[in-house]
């Protein structure tokens, strides 16, 4: 499976000849499947239901290199089946092939199926089986659980690629710096956060990557507040570090409270270690 297709062309509607329809949420594996079926003047057609968590709509693009169409639902909701599919026609008049996932619905109240679009849709319509990794049906909404619940190694073998959250660089507490561990702590504002807990990542800043541990959740044994933060394992000298992604590799543990700074200061210095040894 190819996660990046080196096609550059112009996001000139009237040259496209096929098109891949879904919400994409995730641009996962499932999602790959479909768009390896559009020719070399395809594109992605979105969508946009406004809740893409695990891929905002301002990195989708990130992902893939075909052009990336966005749909709003709330506009194109009320379109009968024959309807939207004249939309499509009219929007992309070259339009030859359509590729759609097993489970693809249409139309106003998603009342049509596939068997509906090839018969409304006169051309190719290229329907992609149901894909299973470890017999898990390839899903957003599945890997959105795998997340919340912190099953970062499921998660990632779904997404055929590790989870990413960008967030603004903001201050933080100041006890890491002035006590024991420094963090770049984040606003994280259009992503699903994994479960709360400590994890090894990679934090990514100006395009350099440094091994990192990072934690997530509620600051129960001192302020209280919630907190995304990172602590760099790495040498670190970068002057510009206001936008910060968190790239998950692997969980340590669950958020803990502790009686008191010494015990928390004793338990992270067992996660950088842990950590440490992770990527050796």
């Amino acid at each position: 499976m190819a996660i990046m297709k080196n096609y550059s062309i112009s996001k000139n509607k009237e040259q496209i000849t096929s098109i891949a329809i879904g919400g994409f949420d995730g641009m996962h594996m499932a999602h790959q499947e479909l768009f390896d079926n559009l020719d070399d003047k395809g594109a992605i057609l979105v969508i946009d239901a406004g809740y893409a968590n695990l891929t905002p709509k301002s990195i989708r693009q990130t992902y893939i290199s075909f052009p990336v169409f966005y749909y709003e639902l709330s506009k194109i909701k009320h379109l009968k089946g024959d309807e939207f599919i004249e939309y499509l026609k009219k929007d992309f008049p070259k339009l030859t092939k359509i590729v759609v996932g097993y489970d693809f619905c249409f139309g106003a109240n998603r009342k049509h199926n596939i068997d509906d679009l090839k018969t409304l849709f006169k051309n190719e319509v290229c329907v992609i089986k149901e894909v299973l990794v470890d017999n898990i049906s390839v899903h957003s909404r599945i890997i959105r659980e795998y997340l919340k619940q912190g099953d970062i190694k499921t998660s990632t073998l779904l997404l055929g690629k590790n989870y990413k959250i960008k967030g603004v660089h903001i201050k933080g507490q100041g006890l890491g710096s002035k006590s024991f561990v420094p963090t770049i702590n984040l606003k994280v504002d259009e992503y699903l956060i994994p479960q709360s807990g400590v994890y090894i990542t990679r934090t990514i800043i100006n395009s350099n990557k440094y091994n990192s541990i990072s934690f997530l959740g509620h600051r129960v044994s001192t302020d209280n507040t919630y907190a995304i933060e990172t602590h760099l394992l790495d040498k670190f000298e970068e002057s510009n570090t206001e936008i910060v992604e968190v790239e998950f590799l692997e969980k340590i543990r669950d958020n803990q409270k502790f009686e008191n700074f010494e015990a928390l200061k004793n338990q992270i210095l067992k996660d950088i270690n842990h950590a440490k040894s992770f990527f050796k």
